[in-house]
């Protein structure tokens, strides 16, 4: 029997000493874990995925909806926003031209892109639209709320991966409910693909609200069913220009006659 054990004494010599060896090659096999730069990279990319794809539901949205809107220094304003199941849309702002004192509609149909004046205080004309120009053409800046922006157009720029953007989880603005997220343009041209802000998503894409610069946008309720298209406000002419966003420039006394002259 001593002369059976001996042999195993010398086999496991070797293979004592392969051990650590085989132990370090499988340990230097592993990847190396990712340095923090790289987990920041990773996050960013992931936050821009998710926001691309909450916008491109919300391209596929289709709903009637109201939003409140508060801007600082002025009382909030409902706006109602249709997205209509044939891909046109409408944007109903009170206050939104002649500096607040007109109500105007924003829509764009297969006919092209339109500004309706609505009756209001300041402006107690019946309603009556404007052709802008084609369905995809930029609203002249001397006429346009920008309210609308968040709702329509500026959905492209987020689901478009070459848009310089940067883009981060954020916490939402009080008031507003869904998935968050910041957005900053990385370009510096002066003419930035949209508003800095945070940007906010319910997870079957309806915009629940947007902060920016400009005011704060809020889902004021659930939305309903959205319409076949959309109707203008009203007919369209060709004997008037689109309302502008700024007040009218105030008279000048100077330019009246004086009085007792004729």
């Amino acid at each position: 029997m001593p002369a059976l054990i001996r042999p195993t004494g010398r086999v496991l010599g070797p293979l004592v000493i392969a051990l650590p060896a085989l132990l370090t090659a499988c340990t230097s096999a592993q990847p190396p874990s990712p340095t923090p730069t790289e987990t920041g990279a990773v996050e960013v990319e992931a936050a821009r995925d998710e926001l691309a794809a909450l916008a491109a539901a919300a391209q596929d949205r289709h709903l009637v909806a109201q939003y409140v809107y508060s801007r600082t220094g002025q009382p909030d304003r409902t706006i109602v926003f249709t997205s209509a199941n044939d891909g046109s849309w409408r944007v109903d702002v009170p206050g939104g031209a002649l500096g607040g004192a007109a109500d105007v509609s924003m829509a764009a149909t297969a006919d092209g892109l339109f500004q309706c004046a609505l009756p209001s205080a300041g402006r107690p004309e019946s309603a009556s639209c404007v052709r802008l120009g084609d369905r995809d053409d930029a609203i002249p800046r001397r006429s346009d709320p920008r309210i609308q922006h968040p709702l329509t157009d500026w959905l492209d720029v987020l689901t478009d991966r070459r848009a310089p953007l940067a883009v981060a989880p954020a916490s939402a603005p009080e008031g507003v409910t869904g998935t968050c997220y910041s957005v900053e343009s990385t370009s510096a041209s002066l003419n930035a693909p949209l508003d800095v802000g945070i940007y906010c998503y319910d997870q079957d894409g309806t915009p629940t609200g947007v902060r920016t610069g400009s005011g704060t946008l809020r889902l004021a309720a659930p939305p309903g069913p959205a319409p076949a298209t959309v109707q203008l406000a009203g007919p369209v002419v060709v004997d008037r220009d689109p309302l502008d966003t700024a007040a009218p420039p105030t008279p000048d006394p100077s330019d009246s006659p004086s009085a007792g002259t004729s």
